[in-house]
């Protein structure tokens, strides 16, 4: 096959063994793995043709290919601990070499990098394609004032640590982020090393440069998602939900007789109607045994599952029945006992007032609360996404 040239194409290496994060490159911040969340950024730069993940695990190659990325099967002996990020390119680039695609401009993308900034990896690739730089890559404005230790103490890396400038009087320096680099295919395959020619820096804002390397890392990440992260319209097939904390706003009103009962939200109920009219399918999930929400379900015209302790065997249950795939799915939940069904669907959505454990696997945080109006604030999200589509 003559190999075609086309401008630009995103590799994302992201092997199986991470020892540090266990299962890290599928781990979700923001309700999306990480290699989805990768391929996702560069799926939406227009400068870039297509999107490639170099793997050796079948559970990282799933998630690429449900967001649109094509899978290049990455060999044990590039695969290992002390394997190159740049085997890996080089790699990948045979293989499609002998596939016929030639590109002009290479990203690489880290998924462990999980906010990474499009609209500043589609301007360096332009940059590469237009022959401005060689090489660039993503980095923030620092004035961090730097240290080494020595035989006498320590001593300014950066600085005159005798004089302290103030910040205005000092010239930034950058802090590599790590999360993407591009590089001109040419010279990069001569070189062998991602930083070759005229190195160019793509600037992008600081709180995009987490990059996931141990646990707590991955706690921060999942932290600062609802404030990093862009709010999208919610684009699913089928709506499922918790009923206290959600429906009701998770406390009860008891009488001298023992008796509980409930509040919920009309503007909650409106926005199920609108979302039934489209033939949307829903089901409540719930642990409470109350026949309230049964009761509940039936007034809104949808299906009910409650009594039930497995939430995730119940849910998985309830899609296989229906034909549908969980990435497609949302689930709105807030407590510990909802985690498990959140980490099986694509779109998991929390309470604003949601568990900490719960919280951290939310896709979206709602802003009204449950029982106020945090499902039709759902609903409409929702509509939206079939608007658009």
């Amino acid at each position: 096959m003559t190999p075609t040239d086309i401008s630009a194409i995103a590799i994302i290496p992201a092997r199986g063994g991470s020892k540090g994060v266990p299962g890290k490159n599928v781990a979700r911040v923001g309700g999306v793995p990480l290699v989805a969340r990768a391929a996702r950024a560069a799926l939406a730069a227009p400068s870039i043709d297509a999107v490639y993940v170099s793997t050796d695990d079948e559970a990282i190659a799933d998630a690429a290919r449900a967001v649109g990325a094509q899978v290049i099967a990455r060999p044990a002996e590039i695969a290992g601990d002390t394997a190159t990020s740049e085997s890996a390119l080089l790699h990948a680039l045979d293989v499609l070499e002998q596939q016929g695609i030639r590109p002009r401009a290479l990203a690489f993308l880290q998924a462990t990098s999980p906010f990474i900034d499009t609209a500043a990896l589609d301007g360096a690739v332009g940059e590469v394609l237009a022959g401005t730089y060689d090489s660039m890559f993503s980095a923030f404005e620092t004035y961090a004032f730097l240290w080494q230790r020595t035989d006498a103490g320590a001593a300014g890396v950066n600085h005159d640590h005798s004089f302290r400038p103030r910040r205005q009087d000092r010239e930034p320096h950058y802090q590599e982020t790590g999360a993407f680099y591009v590089m001109d295919v040419a010279g990069f395959r001569e070189r062998g090393f991602r930083f070759f020619g005229r190195v160019g820096i793509a600037e992008v804002d600081a709180s995009t440069g987490v990059e996931i390397d141990a646990v707590h890392e991955l706690d921060l990440a999942r932290a600062l998602a609802p404030v990093v992260d862009t709010r999208e319209p919610v684009d699913v097939d089928a709506l499922v939900m918790d009923f206290d904390g959600v429906h009701t706003d998770d406390t009860v009103v008891v009488d001298q007789h023992g008796v509980e009962s409930v509040r919920v939200s009309r503007s909650d109920g409106m926005g199920i109607g609108l979302l039934r009219a489209t033939g949307l399918p829903m089901l409540i999930l719930s642990k409470e045994r109350n026949p309230v929400v049964a009761a509940r379900a039936a007034k809104l015209g949808v299906e009910v599952m409650h009594a039930v302790d497995d939430k995730a065997t119940a849910l998985r249950a309830w899609c296989e029945d229906k034909g549908l795939d969980p990435a497609r799915v949302a689930y709105v939940g807030n407590d510990v006992n909802d985690v498990p069904a959140l980490e099986i669907v694509g779109w998991p959505v929390v309470v604003p007032d949601a568990h900490g454990d719960a919280a951290r696997r939310a896709r979206v945080t709602l802003t009204r609360p449950g029982g106020a109006g945090a499902l039709r604030e759902l609903a409409e999200l929702i509509l939206a996404a079939r608007d658009l589509g």
